[in-house]
């Protein structure tokens, strides 16, 4: 049997892909701006302050949550969702290294 192409790459390539691809939406960067900026949020007041529908934001919040990037409990008849400090890490230290692998090319292209 052939390999599926996710296995001609390492974990921490297949890793930091399945993590970027998850944040690649408009309104996934501003769900997880929302959430950094109030520490805390409720997906009813994502609603509110985005100007999407509930279907689409309760969407892109379980595309977030099926990453690891954030993290929901249920408080009564509302789900609450913070940023998962141990993704989020994660994220800063490979995308850090990912962007500081680049030395700088003095003549290239």
């Amino acid at each position: 049997m052939g390999l599926t192409k996710t296995e001609m790459f390492t974990f921490e390539q297949n890793q930091l892909a399945q993590l970027l691809k998850a944040m690649a939406h408009p309104a996934r960067i501003a769900i997880l701006q929302r959430i950094l900026i109030s520490n805390t949020c409720i997906c009813g007041d994502l609603v509110e302050e985005l100007g999407l529908a509930q279907a689409t934001i309760s969407q892109h919040l379980k595309e977030l949550k099926s990453a690891g990037i954030i993290q929901g409990t249920i408080e009564g008849v509302s789900v609450c969702y913070c940023i998962n400090p141990e993704t989020w890490k994660l994220l800063e230290t490979r995308i850090g290294a990912f962007l500081g692998s680049y030395k700088g090319a003095a003549n290239c292209c």
